[in-house]
């Protein structure tokens, strides 16, 4: 079996920065028509904005906030390479700004699989799809999520009320939940989920409000693990500068760190393009409106990432955390070449061919 089916991962996930021109502007570079599109300004405290392919470019979530779905013009379109911004709401003149973005299918269809029937974009290449539903207040209800493998993290946010962000995960065990817009720990609820792991096809559900409420609209994120593409997983902080090195099998792209047993401390997200070499990882805060932090926890790593910082937020002595990471390059690719390999190796050819192209000048 290979090592893995995603030699070039940002043809599924891509990080890219702009900055605001304060009018219109079409951000391009993404290298597909993202399905999630995930924005925070760098410079300017400000609301997350995310906008998917189900709900549509108008439709705003705020991963800082419990706010119910809200409608703003700032995003006029999802296009091939990127998306277009129409004004001046998260284009604002000279402002920084992050995007995040992941490919799902760029289509949407329904899935019964579900005793609710589901709206889903799947890839199954990536493990990653959005699905939306309306709620039937019905404890062990199931919704469709169209992947081939059962997710290991689902984040649901009802679009129609004003309900926190549920986080659920294998992680955690589905007896228990996180909150992706607060800072509480890692709850016991066994209603939440009906205590049941998702399966292959379906995600289960309780009979709350957060996430089924009777006539209630909701959007799931679902996320199953693609070795070489993304890893989702534990450890525990040793509190020192020397910190717990995390091993994913790739050099991340992007890594969300969320503290899980006690409250108080922010989850936070690096990537590989925000300066994006190590003491400079700077972070920005999906529960907070806050401007992107100087201060630097992880180093990025070719196989994973290390702890850089003796506090709670990210290596707390005997403290345990949960993360969420995507590849910048798989560790090895799908032939079972290691890519550093493969780096030298292009390096080599390119020599190679100048050399002959000068000799026969």
């Amino acid at each position: 079996m290979a090592y893995t089916d995603i030699d070039k991962p940002e043809d599924y996930f891509n990080t890219v920065l702009y900055t605001g021109n304060g009018s219109s502007q079409s951000i391009t570079g993404v290298g597909f028509q993202p399905d999630l599109l995930w924005i925070k300004s760098r410079g300017l405290a400000g609301n997350h904005f995310l906008s998917d392919i189900i709900r549509g470019s108008t439709k705003r979530l705020k991963s800082n906030a419990s706010d119910a779905e809200d409608t703003i013009t700032s995003l006029s379109s999802f296009d091939s390479d990127g998306f277009t911004l129409s004004n001046t709401g998260y284009n604002g003149s000279g402002e920084t700004f992050a995007t995040w973005n992941w490919l799902a299918s760029n289509t949407t269809a329904s899935n019964t699989n579900g005793s609710i029937t589901s709206t889903v974009s799947a890839n199954t290449t990536s493990g990653f799809s959005i699905v939306s539903y309306t709620g039937n207040g019905t404890a062990g209800a199931t919704i469709g999520h169209g992947l081939s493998s059962s997710p290991k993290v689902v984040i649901i946010k009802s679009r129609s009320l004003d309900r926190n962000w549920m986080f659920g995960s294998d992680l955690l065990g589905w007896g228990y939940y996180l909150l992706l817009n607060s800072t509480t720990a890692s709850t016991d609820d066994t209603g939440l989920w009906n205590n049941t792991a998702p399966s292959s096809s379906v995600v289960t559900l309780g009979n709350y409000t957060v996430l089924n409420g009777s006539g209630s609209t909701y959007i799931a994120y679902c996320f199953a693990e693609k070795k070489g593409f993304s890893k989702f997983g534990s450890y525990t902080g040793n509190g020192s500068t020397d910190g717990t090195f995390v091993y994913t099998g790739f050099k991340p792209a992007w890594v969300l760190v969320r503290h899980t047993n006690s409250a108080g401390e922010n989850s936070f997200i690096c990537d590989n393009k925000r300066e994006g070499y190590n003491a400079e990882n700077n972070r920005l805060i999906p529960n907070l409106t806050a401007v992107e932090q100087s201060d630097s926890p992880i180093d990025i790593l070719s196989n994973g990432f290390k702890a850089r910082e003796t506090g709670n937020k990210v290596n707390g002595s005997g403290r345990n955390y949960i993360y969420m990471a995507f590849a910048e390059n798989p560790f090895v690719t799908s032939t079972g070449i290691p890519t550093t390999a493969r780096w030298y190796n292009e390096i080599y050819i390119s020599l190679f061919n100048l050399l002959c192209y000068n000799r026969l000048l």
